[in-house]
């Protein structure tokens, strides 16, 4: 696996400006790490001082500890509410398939991270990936400790490795929604794996991972916005041109059979968002409350933008534009909500709703794909305006956490190249995730069944009685 790996990083070594080597790097410190080794034995004339000024042992707080697991919880409450928010949006005959398609993919990628994926992500250091040192959660036990954003702060390893599990299960998940109603279920579980293996661990690393090229760059990306939504709106994106438009697309009526369910499933979304967000700083704390209250601010500003831009062109504002409008404040904000002040959360929400409204309307017909829930329009778009302009409002004149030094040009040009990185390599991943899927088993349904609908062809069941 790591010969593969190596041949993706070398491809992608004009990007990065040089030549990439997975070997081991201290650019950055650990992200996590186990109980640290006792330190050497001190020399005589050293071991009095050495005493007087040792550092007090590293400590798990159980208020943070709690608190994370609270947010990996919240996290998981974003299950339901992507199925249902998918789910509503189709149309009724293929309804349990979105929900399928979603509650699968999470599960099958939250198996995979414990067995590969958080050692590739988190299991040491390297440029694009770790040294994969432990498989299988090895040497992991109930005493080993993973860093907080606090010297001296610790929390338990194994919720660190639950909570990023629920973010790699999401982000599988999310592409889901770009190819609804016509892939094969196998196809959608075999692209998953390739995609989970080899775009969704090297990002997650490179932006979050010891030694990680971007977070080395000290590109910004609090909660997600490069590794989740970025990296899965290409794949979608992708997904929609390779497989294929639904028969009738343009032609037949394709509108939500749901709404009141598309509705419910975003407000669950927008609070699991808190464990998304707010967990990410990984402590009970002051900065844990600012990710908090511009979760809210962000997501409710997009809201009020997405609804006046469809009055503005339609004349009329829609409940679906107002729950599309929520998810892309929530996108928008991802990357920022540690970093930036409420104000700034504001601007990037009217940004992210503005943008995305674009994203599914006038940009969606420019590319002329058939992405079935929008998943590039708000995802991909919110996921972007968000990246970006978190290396505006972090500076400290505007509200946010920068150091005094901080030059929001400069930030700019690393945040633009990380959602670089994260556009090309992803969509290189998912084209040979899909041919792939495609040559063993093929991607789409035949036309019988994809009019039939997927909830009786693939699962033998009906969402509702007829």
């Amino acid at each position: 696996m790591k010969k593969l790996f190596a041949s993706l990083a070398l491809g992608m070594s004009l990007l990065l400006g040089s030549t990439v080597s997975i070997a081991q790097t201290p650019a950055a410190p650990a992200a996590t790490e186990a109980t640290a080794p006792a330190a050497a034995e001190p020399t005589a004339e050293s071991a009095a001082p050495a005493a007087a000024e040792a550092a007090p042992a590293p400590t798990i707080d159980k208020g943070d500890t709690a608190w994370m697991m609270v947010s990996t919880m919240l996290v998981m409450l974003m299950v339901p509410g992507l199925a249902l928010f998918y789910g509503g949006l189709v149309r009724s005959k293929n309804m349990l398939s979105v929900l399928m398609q979603v509650l699968m993919v999470f599960s099958l990628i939250g198996v995979l991270w414990v067995i590969y994926g958080y050692s590739f992500a988190f299991g040491g250091d390297g440029l694009i990936i770790a040294d994969g040192a432990k498989i299988f959660l090895s040497g992991i036990t109930t005493d080993s400790m993973a860093d907080t954003f606090s010297a001296g702060v610790k929390i338990p390893e194994l919720i660190f490795v639950a909570f990023q599990l629920t973010f790699a299960g999401l982000t599988c998940a999310l592409i889901v929604g770009s190819f609804a109603e016509r892939m094969k279920f196998s196809a959608v579980l075999l692209f998953s794996v390739i995609w989970f293996t080899f775009s969704y661990l090297p990002i997650a690393h490179m932006v979050w991972g010891s030694g990680g090229y971007l977070l080395g760059k000290g590109a910004l990306d609090f909660a997600g916005g490069t590794v989740v939504h970025i990296n899965a709106a290409m794949a979608g994106l992708v997904g929609a041109y390779l497989v294929g438009k639904r028969i009738g697309y343009g032609k037949e009526s394709m509108a939500p059979h749901n709404l009141p369910m598309t509705m419910l499933g975003a407000s669950m979304l927008w609070v699991g968002w808190f464990g998304f967000n707010a967990g990410s700083n990984l402590e009970a704390n002051g900065g844990t409350t600012l990710a908090f209250i511009n979760t809210v601010t962000a997501t409710a500003a997009a809201i009020l933008a997405w609804s006046l831009g469809e009055s503005l062109i339609k004349g009329k504002a829609s409940m679906l534009g107002a729950a599309s409008g929520a998810v892309a404040g929530l996108v928008g904000i991802t990357p920022a909500c540690g970093v930036v002040g409420p104000m700034g959360a504001i601007v990037i929400g009217l940004a992210a709703g503005f943008l995305c409204l674009w994203g599914v309307t006038g940009l969606k017909k420019m590319l002329g794909a058939d992405d079935s829930l929008d998943v590039f329009g708000v995802h991909g778009v919110g996921g972007i305006t968000g990246a970006l302009l978190t290396g505006v409002f972090a500076a400290p004149g505007l509200g946010g956490t920068g150091a005094e030094d901080f030059s929001i040009a400069s930030q700019l040009m690393i945040q633009g190249e990380g959602v670089l990185i994260t556009i090309v390599w992803s969509s290189v991943v998912a084209f040979i995730a899909y041919k792939i899927a495609d040559m063993a088993i093929g991607l789409r349904v035949s036309e019988e069944s994809e009019r039939e609908g997927l909830d009786i062809t693939s699962h033998g069941e009906s969402a509702y009685s007829r």
